[in-house]
């Protein structure tokens, strides 16, 4: 009886194509990190021509190889240890040619020059290698913060519950992932639903309650039937968290959506926000939205009893936005004016009316003072 044949090994497992892009990502990441500008790339190529025309031109006792010591620090900027390494090796070989041209081969300064170029190499390996260092570290500060930003604010869908949408986000820091201003679509049980709101304050305090907000809102909004209600949910919410800071002036103005595709119905809760825009075909209205207090203050004051209802045809878009937009200025200090640079387009596709506004926002303010986000949203016809 044959001894029954041995399975073959397994094969590793094979990474996931979310694997796969987060490492290309990652790669992308560090050869930007690492890639130094043109100039700085050219520096050593021009410091060597410079070496070699002083050598041709000055009498041929001297010896231009001086010039060559500080080649290694000068490839650091540019390239990483090993390549140091070789254009050290390189320089010293170069100065010992050039030298020898002239007879001075072993004399005594050559031979500190050598010495001190090879100090140079060895520092500028250092060099090279602290870069990369601090490139590794930026790099992942970076890739920190680019998931932060897709796990707090996740990607609009295109298309989602009978609605096209279309989302605008740009932190007033350029060099920050998630300001103060917060949005989030949620498709549930009942129907699409909507944020989109604004902390009180700036820095990391309003992003950790940018970040708890959402949290909220995307539990509660599979969960609670009703709109008001969940707008009471996120009220308590950012209260619990006012008491836990001890910050008695928290909180977050917002507008509450829910999008119903079979009734071509949208109901809106406006908790301290501006009222939303309605953009037609060659006209902007302003969507009468009664206030309840922000988020966080709900306690002070009671509000409408129920949500704002709108019917939402084809061919019309409805513009949610943060202060951001409304009241950034120009150069002599006037708000854009949104509702009026709206009316001017052509098409309500949200996608179209997004791309408008990042341009015309940026024309008009030129660097950001304040954080904007805009959703942008319209029925699939």
């Amino acid at each position: 009886m044959s001894a029954p044949a041995s399975a073959p090994p397994l094969a590793p497992p094979r990474p996931r194509p979310t694997q796969e892009a987060a490492a290309a990502r990652w790669h992308s990441a560090m050869a930007d990190g690492l890639r130094a500008p043109f100039w700085v790339r050219l520096l050593p190529f021009l410091l060597l021509a410079a070496d070699l025309l002083l050598d041709f031109v000055l009498p041929a006792t001297t010896a231009a190889g001086f010039l060559l010591t500080v080649l290694p620090v000068v490839v650091a900027f540019s390239r990483g240890p090993l390549p140091v390494a070789g254009a050290t090796v390189a320089t010293i070989a170069l100065q010992t040619a050039l030298a020898a041209r002239v007879g001075h081969l072993t004399e005594q300064h050559h031979l500190w020059v050598y010495l001190a170029t090879a100090l140079a190499g060895a520092m500028g390996a250092g060099l090279a290698w602290q870069r990369r260092r601090q490139a590794r570290d930026l790099v992942r500060v970076r890739t920190i913060a680019d998931t932060l930003q897709h796990t707090v604010l996740r990607p609009v869908p295109a298309r989602t519950g009978g609605l096209s949408l279309a989302a605008l986000y740009h932190p007033a820091e350029a060099d920050v992932a998630v300001g103060g201003d917060l949005y989030e679509v949620c498709e549930t049980r009942f129907g699409t639903r909507i944020l989109l709101g604004d902390v009180r304050g700036k820095g990391l305090d309003a992003v950790r309650t940018v970040a708890d907000v959402i949290g909220a809102f995307r539990i509660a909004a599979h969960e609670t039937p009703d709109l008001v209600e969940l707008g009471h949910q996120l009220d308590r919410q950012v209260m619990r968290e006012a008491a836990e800071r001890g910050d008695e002036e928290l909180f977050v103005t917002a507008v509450l959506a829910q999008h119903d595709h079979r009734a071509h119905r949208i109901d809106l809760v406006n908790r301290g926000h501006l009222a939303p825009l309605l953009l037609g075909p060659g006209s902007v209205a302003t969507v009468p939205c009664p206030e309840q207090l922000p988020l966080g203050l709900g306690t002070l004051g009671a509000g409408p009893d129920g949500p704002t209802s709108l019917r939402l045809r084809p061919g019309q878009t409805l513009v949610l936005h943060t202060d951001g937009v409304s009241e950034a200025r120009d150069a002599s200090g006037g708000f854009y004016p949104l509702p009026g640079r709206l009316a001017t387009l052509e098409s309500t596709d949200p996608r179209t009316v997004v791309a408008f506004l990042d341009r015309d926002i940026r024309r008009h303010a030129g660097p950001l003072a304040d954080d904007i986000a805009v959703l942008a949203l319209s029925p699939v016809g």
